[in-house]
């Protein structure tokens, strides 16, 4: 199966251009349609970085209460 991917936008209600396309003429091809996701406006991918990163205590162990052995 060879796969192309292309974005496009609707010119007008209902009608969609495609050109350019690497099929010659006579190929079968079968047509897809996928509305793209409304992308979050104002949200960042990484909303923590560039804050600043404190590490209290950074050797001691984690969760020391919670091993069964050491009770």
């Amino acid at each position: 199966m060879n796969a192309h991917r292309v974005e496009a936008t609707l010119e007008s209600d209902g009608k969609l251009t495609l050109s350019e396309l690497p099929f010659q003429a006579g190929d079968t091809v079968e047509v897809i349609i996928l509305a793209r996701a409304a992308e979050a406006k104002g949200r960042q991918m990484y909303p923590l970085r560039g804050k600043p990163v404190a590490y209290l205590d950074p050797t001691e162990p984690v969760a020391r209460h919670d091993w069964e052995a050491l009770k």
